[in-house]
């Protein structure tokens, strides 16, 4: 294990003490219903695609991706706004003021991430749900830029995830009632399926990170599989390589019901750990 490895994991285990001791605070009563939650606002701390990533996507994937969007139906999914990224973690809070919360929150961030996106593949929130459904492209999971990533999703969930103010809406309803055990054990201790925790003194392995191309909430029947399945097909044709690329910054973002980004707060630089609000280009301070 890494000093740098080493150092985030005993920062997770210590900020999972300030995750239980908010546990009382949070509303999981929406868990149980049948229908979502409502949403009203979702933030995000998120890689930023860098524009090498971009370009690519740009010129090679998503003109013919579009195409085969609008053929299937799906006009409104090839029209949906998002910051392209990859997430690491999503609370839910209604509280305006959450984003500056988060920030003085984090007390550290991960080194400079070498990382390839790779494999584009489709998934549901949970099997059997039916909606909401993604169009992905994976990160390969291997490599010190991979093992780095890993590690400082823990940290960030210890240490973001006590500010929520219940469960993210997109994990209640239908889908927490298709979740695994597991994913229903996330759900109502962090309030998010799929990301990394201390559990009995190890490092989870839950988080999946990915890049999102397509948002769906159209329902993921047996015809709608295997069309999107024969488009992820193609655009693994049209990228078999993958992307290899460096992150430099991680961002503090708002998510729309999805999981899309919808605007930027605040961007901290992996280099040297300084960060700048993205409206007013002012210095801020990581950390409280």
């Amino acid at each position: 294990m890494t000093t740098s490895r080493r150092s985030i994991l005993v920062l997770a285990a210590g900020a999972a003490g300030a995750l239980a001791a908010r546990a009382a605070d949070v509303d999981n009563s929406a868990i149980g219903k049948p229908e979502f939650r409502e949403h009203k606002a979702t933030y995000g701390l998120v890689y930023r695609l860098p524009k090498d990533v971009t370009d690519v996507l740009d010129n090679k994937i998503y003109p013919t991706l579009r195409q085969r969007l609008v053929a299937l139906g799906l006009v409104d999914e090839a029209r949906t706004f998002n910051l392209q990224h990859v997430t690491v973690v999503h609370i839910h809070n209604a509280d305006p003021a959450t984003p500056a919360r988060m920030l003085k929150a984090l007390a550290k961030v991960p080194p400079v991430l070498g990382l390839k996106l790779v494999g584009f593949y489709n998934t549901e929130a949970a099997k059997g749900a039916g909606a909401p459904w993604w169009f992905d492209l994976g990160v390969e999971k291997s490599g010190p830029g991979y093992t780095e990533m890993m590690a400082y999703n823990t940290v960030a969930t210890a240490a973001l995830t006590p500010l929520r103010d219940g469960p993210l809406p997109r994990c209640t309803g239908p889908v927490y009632a298709s979740m695994s055990d597991a994913a229903k054990e996330l759900t109502r201790t962090v309030g998010v399926s799929g990301v990394n925790v201390i559990k009995d003194g190890k490092e989870t392995a839950s988080h999946n990170p990915h890049n999102t191309l397509v948002y769906s909430m159209t329902r993921y029947d047996d015809r709608l599989q295997a069309a999107m399945k024969t488009v992820a097909d193609e655009m693994n044709k049209l990228l078999p390589e993958g992307i290899s690329t460096q992150f430099r910054d991680v961002s503090i973002v708002e998510i729309g019901f999805m999981g899309n980004v919808l605007r930027e707060f605040y961007r901290i630089s992996l280099a040297d750990g300084t960060a700048f609000d993205t409206t007013s280009g002012k210095s801020v301070k990581l950390g409280g």
